[in-house]
């Protein structure tokens, strides 16, 4: 493990990944005040090292040498909820959710901008706020007590089924993160749904109908084409 910044920064980033050209990209695009920067190799090391350093996010790259990232996602997931987002070539639909259903948060495909990943990793960091003592969740017009089961659009109160609510809390404390179809079928309506993604569908579009300004083009929830959908979060 490559230690490249003080470890006194504000934000601990593990980059697991086998590539040196990748590593020193992101040494480069990441170094700062905000981020301490932390290196692994290899799938093995990269476990080890998630585990001395109790990193805030981890970027990681699905072929590695020793371990498919998958499977580094899934042991992390035995111990850990840290953020995972995977940076990989693999740009086919069914590898994205694999891994997000191995338990990542994102996915971005090489090449990507320092912009996006910047993006990304904030986004993530930002997901541990809906788990306040308070919880309560705004972005832009949209406002949800989680303790009251309360939700406002600029101010007037909407009411939503049993099933839209759920699906929206379920989201809310996703907050920025990709769910895949299976995770949001299996959440809210079980394994007897796994195979009728039409269910899901219905249900995002009469919620979008309810809290989005335009359901054609929505701003709070979003589809992730082929994958599944994320509820971006407004700053």
């Amino acid at each position: 493990m490559k230690i490249s910044q003080d470890a006194n920064s504000q934000h601990r980033i593990l980059v697991i990944d086998d590539e040196s050209a990748i590593r020193r990209f992101l040494h480069s695009a990441l170094s700062s005040d905000e981020f301490s920067l932390h290196e692994s190799e290899s799938g093995h090391n990269g476990l080890s090292a998630a585990a001395a350093l109790r990193p805030d996010v981890i970027l990681l790259d699905l072929g590695l040498p020793d371990l498919d990232g998958i499977e580094v996602i899934r042991r992390i997931r035995e111990w850990s909820d840290v953020p995972i987002i995977v940076l990989s070539v693999r740009e086919r639909e069914d590898d994205k959710v694999a891994a997000l259903d191995a338990g990542a948060d994102d996915y971005l495909t090489k090449p990507f901008g320092v912009g996006e990943l910047l993006a990304r990793i904030r986004a993530s960091l930002r997901r541990s706020i809906v788990q306040s003592s308070e919880p309560v969740f705004t972005s832009g017009e949209l406002r949800v007590d989680l303790n009251l089961r309360r939700v406002t659009v600029s101010g007037n109160e909407v009411q939503l089924t049993p099933t839209e609510y759920d699906l929206l809390r379920l989201l809310i404390v996703h907050a920025d993160k990709v769910m895949t179809h299976s995770q949001i079928l299996k959440q809210i309506w079980g394994g007897a749904h796994q195979e009728q993604p039409q269910v899901l569908r219905v249900t995002i579009s009469n919620l979008r109908k309810k809290i989005e300004q335009d359901p054609s083009r929505p701003r709070h929830i979003t589809t992730e084409p082929g994958v599944g959908y994320r509820l971006r979060q407004a700053e």
